[in-house]
């Protein structure tokens, strides 16, 4: 990945935001530094979930530097998609003298003990992109619009199904077109805001009869891939091919560009040319499927610009450092079971072969000969 990508706003000390009050938040850290107003030396631990997406190296390298940045010490570990190894690193991580913690967990219903002993060691504990649930000792969360990505998500595939123009509004196209449905892991929280945001969209569609799922397969439960894995994803894919009995889709509810890869590697082996491909969509906009996009494969993804989320955990970690409550912009929508978790919304953008030039490279997010 780009340096400057994962370097991000390294201006991060220079900013100054006003801090809206939340309430309820413990800060502060216990540490020396936090007492004495530097952040010199203050050890943060950042927990990622793997490092088999490189999505996730980039936000757990980018929290990294922009934290470093700053003048902290970062224990940064990447759990491989293993529940019992991120715990392991979460509580080496509080036992190694951590300040703060920043998790992007694997399954948010499983930290509940650990989050406990981070909490006797008054240690904040801010969630990265995945709600950590069951727990009322998680103080902060940042993520992006998560069910607005849904929106997104099926706004694309209606898109390049021709059902919508490129300004949202209906054509008039009726098909019937043949879709599957494709959701994200069940132990992830933001796969159902995904899902709930996507299906909102395309339920008029299906009660009319404009959309046709052959499988019948309309369920969460039914579309989840667990861990996100593209395997997964790839062998449903096959099974739908057989299961629609030779009928000819037209398009795919993809959530995210790892799944969208093995849907298109399904699809191709069961006898999709290139050119009969039908319209997969995607998110993270991942070197792999911005390259299938260009080259006319995968229809389009979700960008998630996780520089900016990485500059948004870390000026939530300084804030609480500093003894100051971070600023939020929503305190209503995420619900984890024991409490509305004060939070951070970063809006996303869809991408497709017409703007990835605009969004992607004029960004800075990746340059030009990395997606060639």
């Amino acid at each position: 990945m780009k340096k400057n990508m994962l370097m991000g706003v390294a201006a991060a000390s220079a900013l100054v935001l006003s801090l809206s009050a939340c309430g309820g938040s413990r800060g502060g850290g216990g540490g020396e530094a936090a007492e004495e107003g530097s952040n010199e030396g203050a050890r943060i631990g950042v927990a990622m979930p793997t490092q088999q997406s490189e999505r996730w190296i980039a936000d757990g390298e980018n929290v990294q530097a922009q934290l470093e940045e700053l003048g902290y010490e970062v224990d940064l570990q990447f759990a491989n998609d293993d529940i019992p190894t991120q715990i392991s690193q979460i509580e080496n991580m509080i036992n190694g003298g951590a300040e703060a913690l920043v998790i992007a967990s694997i399954d948010g219903t499983t930290l509940t003990s650990v989050l406990e002993t981070a909490e006797s060691q008054d240690i904040p504990v801010i969630a990265y992109d995945r709600l950590i649930n069951g727990s009322d000792t998680v103080d902060y969360y940042t993520t992006f619009d998560n069910y607005q990505v849904g929106v997104q998500q099926a706004t694309s595939l209606l898109t390049g199904l021709g059902v919508l123009d490129e300004n949202g509004e209906e054509t008039g196209e009726e098909g019937p077109f043949n879709v599957e449905l494709f959701a994200g892991s069940p132990d992830d929280n933001n796969a159902t805001f995904f899902w709930e945001g996507a299906m909102d969209t395309l339920q008029p569609y299906l009660d009319s009869g404009v959309l046709n799922v052959p499988s019948g397969q309309t369920e969460f439960d039914q579309a989840a891939i667990l861990r996100w894995l593209p395997a997964t994803a790839q062998a449903r894919m096959e099974d739908l091919i057989t299961v629609g009995g030779g009928e000819r889709l037209d398009g795919v509810l993809s959530p995210y560009d790892g799944l969208s890869i093995g849907i298109i590697s399904a699809l191709t082996s069961g006898g999709y040319s290139k050119d009969e491909l039908p319209v997969v969509t995607g998110q993270d906009a991942e070197l792999g499927s911005v390259k299938s996009i260009i080259a006319g494969e995968q229809y389009s993804t979700i960008f998630k610009d996780v520089r900016k989320l990485g500059e948004r955990a870390v000026l939530m970690v300084d804030a609480l450092m500093k003894g100051e409550e971070p600023e939020v912009n929503d305190t209503e929508t995420y619900d984890n079971g024991e409490k509305i978790v004060p939070s951070y919304l970063l809006e996303s953008e869809i991408v497709t072969a017409e703007n990835y030039e605009e969004v992607l490279v004029d960004s800075g997010y990746y340059n030009a000969d990395e997606l060639q």
